[in-house]
């Protein structure tokens, strides 16, 4: 019985796209960068042949019919992976286009080996190859056809063992192009633009001997070049990030650091449970959030806040400032309007690994809409989904605040239908009381627990929440006379 070839897998320098292509990139592959233009090809090329390239495996990049190599570097070198030090040492760049001109693939070809054999590159990258093909194809004296070539090309480079990229503006909707049979490996960049707001994906179509994660993953261009965020999977149970599901939620309970909410919840809210706080703008959700870190960190228990909506000096107790500042507790503040789930995913779960957190705060869902990019807001609430199932396999509590509109009659949690995705539910509302607006709360479940059935009152102070009696107790002492409609849960233990 023959053993089998372990096939080497480099390590790309791109943060996440190790993991989708399911571990690293195959040595000696031959591989196809796709994408339309402005798409980040090139770009991610550099980016991976700045990582690879070293003096005694080093790369050579040829460049065809496009912006000269000098015009090139003189904007890759704005990214922080940029090593001036490695060009021409570890890194060299020649220009194909007289020898593409001609019109002769054979040439074309020879001009490669023989700078192939001169430079004894581990690392070959030709951009743009489509460029390439389609101006030798204008012509009729190649002694080579465009699929001998890129045959000839793929046997030559793999027997010289370097590993190649082929990098061109190929689009998904085209017609199967010669080269994606002939490729190893085909990454597909695209890009899409929505009002203000541009969101880049990237999808690995092909990737021959490893397996790889299925779909399309966001990534974005910065300073530091590409990283790209894996979207967020569902775990199987032999696969969970945490505990199986069944054993997940421990009897341990997390103090709220709200003096009587812990009652009203049986006992303190279960470790390892998602809580939605949903209440109307005003009604405190953020102050109870707040709360719940502190009593956090009192306990030596870290946390996280992910903040869509506003700035720790608008919203936030000193307290919370002064903790976030120290180091306490965690903190993602962005307002962007290009997110995707699986970028805030990503995010917290690098800063919940880097602090250890136990509690993670979303504030708002409301804010975290409007921060996701238009075109993943139809499937929000499947991402919501995907991101509570991740978090919650991570083995953190997960406290997510939701905006409503008080109808006082009408009973919601959440526009997004995603009550049901949490273990436990507290709501906030107002009601009338003596030409006055007061505000309640209820505990509406807490699944497989005994919880309060009572609407009680409560007060926003300086100190925080204080919670009061039930309103019941406030119909006593008005003589009798009855409170406002309000739509009553069904409440008790809830499954």
């Amino acid at each position: 019985m023959r053993k089998r070839v372990n096939i080497s897998l480099l390590a790309t320098g791109v943060p996440g796209l190790d993991s989708i292509l399911g571990g690293g990139l195959p040595e000696f592959s031959f591989n196809l960068i796709a994408g339309c233009p402005g798409s980040g090809k090139t770009t991610l090329a550099h980016q991976i042949m700045f990582t690879l390239a070293k003096p005694e495996r080093r790369a050579l990049f040829f460049t065809v019919l496009g912006e000269p190599p000098l015009k090139m570097l003189r904007y890759q070198q704005q990214f922080s992976f940029f090593d001036p030090k490695k060009i021409d040492r570890s890194i060299k760049f020649v220009n194909l286009n007289d020898h593409v001109v001609t019109g002769h693939f054979d040439q074309v070809l020879a001009r490669i080996m023989e700078e192939v054999q001169a430079f004894s590159p581990g690392f070959v990258f030709v951009d743009s190859f489509r460029s390439l093909m389609l101006e030798a194809s204008h012509h009729a004296k190649e002694t080579l056809s465009p699929l001998q070539f890129m045959q000839e090309l793929g046997i030559k480079l793999s027997g010289w063992q370097a590993t190649t990229f082929l990098i061109g503006e190929y689009t998904p909707d085209e017609d199967a192009h010669p080269v994606f049979s002939v490729a190893d490996g085909l990454l597909s960049l695209n890009q899409s633009v929505y009002r203000n707001s541009m969101v880049r994906k990237i999808q690995i179509l092909k990737m021959r001997g490893q397996q790889t994660s299925p779909g399309i993953h966001t990534f974005r261009i910065t300073g530091d070049g590409i990283e790209v965020f894996p979207a967020a999977s569902i775990p199987s149970d032999s696969e969970t990030l945490g505990p199986p599901p069944d054993r997940r939620h421990s009897e341990r309970r997390l103090a709220m650091g709200v003096p009587g909410l812990d009652d009203m919840l049986g006992g303190g809210l279960p470790a390892g449970y998602s809580l939605l706080v949903a209440g109307p703008s005003g009604s405190g959700k953020t102050v109870l959030a707040t709360a719940f870190l502190a009593e956090g960190v009192r306990r030596g228990e870290p946390g996280v806040i992910v903040a869509f909506e506003q700035t720790p000096s608008q919203s936030w107790t000193h307290t919370i400032d002064e903790l976030v500042r120290a180091g306490k507790i965690g903190l993602i503040n962005t307002r962007l309007m290009d997110l995707s789930i699986d970028e805030i995913v990503q995010r917290l779960i690098v800063l919940i690994q880097k602090m250890k957190a136990t509690r993670v705060v979303i504030d708002s869902l409301s804010g975290f809409e409007l921060a996701v990019a238009p075109t993943f807001r139809e499937d929000f609430r499947e991402s919501l989904f995907r991101m509570i199932t991740v978090l919650s396999g991570l083995g953190v509590t997960v406290l997510m605040t939701s905006e409503l509109e008080d109808r006082y009659t009408d009973l919601r949690f959440s526009s997004y239908g995603s009550a049901f995705l949490t273990d436990a539910i507290i709501v906030q509302r107002y009601i009338e009381m003596n030409s006055r607006l007061k505000r309640v709360m209820a505990v509406v479940k807490v699944r497989g627990s005994q919880h309060s059935d009572q609407l009680r009152q409560y007060e926003i102070t300086d100190e925080g929440l204080v919670i009061g009696d039930p309103v019941v107790e406030y119909e006593r002492l008005l003589g009798g006379q009855p409170t406002p409609t309000l739509a009553r849960p069904h409440v008790g233990k809830s499954r």
